[in-house]
């Protein structure tokens, strides 16, 4: 099936990020890699003109395919596909716990551009609870720039400066793999950067139980609000006073020079209820 043929009829809008996957081995992945079990519901956020929706709905019990693009959606409905819903949304503005009875994985080629709202949407904030979307999902798999699922994925062992509010965003609710890499020559148009599959196995409870969620945020919003500065000075300007920061610090034995991409999620709450 020649992919390429197909995408270059189609008038692509940069405004919109759209990138359209054309290795057919990527596709057939990322069908493996979504674990689709005949009752499945599969809801695919940004489908484009089809080449993974065609797939999907060939092992999902039903698949809602999510687009804003009007022109995108007359290409999908040719599929004409009984186990294809198509709504014309922005993902962002959609309540995911509104479209179907049970719970429902995801797979997504999103524009690079909003990746980090998308999976906020997708999961809530860290001190969102009880939040309708992420309680509606077991799995999501997701199309993102290289640079991002490594951000997504890192620890603070990471080198560089990977390890930042996106790695606590993506794993304080989910599980979070790189299953695969993909080049930008499998896309059409070819973007400037590599891109990579990134499993979320979204948790039931949050990684680390806390007695303030919304403390814990406004800690780690500090912490890496100045990337230059330790954490200390971080937490100066957000606000914490010294003497709070100074007795936080040497009670959990760490340098006041310590940066706050060296601290791991689970020191983070340990900071956070001193700080308290």
């Amino acid at each position: 099936m020649n992919y390429f043929e197909r995408a270059k009829y189609f008038r692509t809008k940069k405004r919109l990020g759209q990138n359209f996957l054309i290795d057919g081995q990527a596709i057939a992945d990322i069908i493996d890699f979504a674990d689709i079990q005949p009752d499945d519901t599969i809801i695919e956020i940004g489908p484009g003109v089809g080449f993974v929706t065609e797939q999907l709905v060939k092992h999902a019990k039903k698949v809602i395919a999510i687009e804003l693009d009007e022109e995108a959606i007359k290409e999908l409905k040719k599929l004409d596909a009984p186990n294809l819903e198509i709504i014309h949304n922005d993902i962002l503005k959609q309540d995911l716990s509104e479209l179907c009875e049970g719970k429902v994985k995801v797979v997504a080629n999103i524009p690079y551009y909003i990746t980090s709202p998308i999976i906020a949407h997708l999961l809530g904030e860290i001190d969102d609870l009880s939040n309708k979307n992420r309680n509606k999902i077991t799995d999501i798999l997701l199309m993102v720039q290289e640079e991002v699922a490594r951000r997504m994925a890192a620890t603070e062992k990471s080198s560089g400066k990977q390890y930042g509010l996106l790695t606590i965003l993506s794993q304080f609710w989910a599980e979070v793999e790189i299953v695969r890499l993909v080049g930008r020559r499998s896309f059409f148009p070819a973007p400037k950067v590599n891109s990579a599959i990134v499993k979320l196995k979204v948790r039931e409870k949050p990684l680390i139980e806390l007695n303030d969620y919304s403390h814990f945020r406004k800690v780690v919003k500090a912490a890496f609000s100045q990337r230059r500065k330790n954490v200390k000075n971080c937490l100066l300007s957000g606000g914490f006073t010294k003497e709070k920061i100074t007795s936080a610090l040497n009670s959990l034995g760490l340098d006041e020079n310590i940066r706050g991409e060296k601290l791991s999620i689970e020191m983070f709450g340990k900071l956070s209820e001193e700080l308290e």
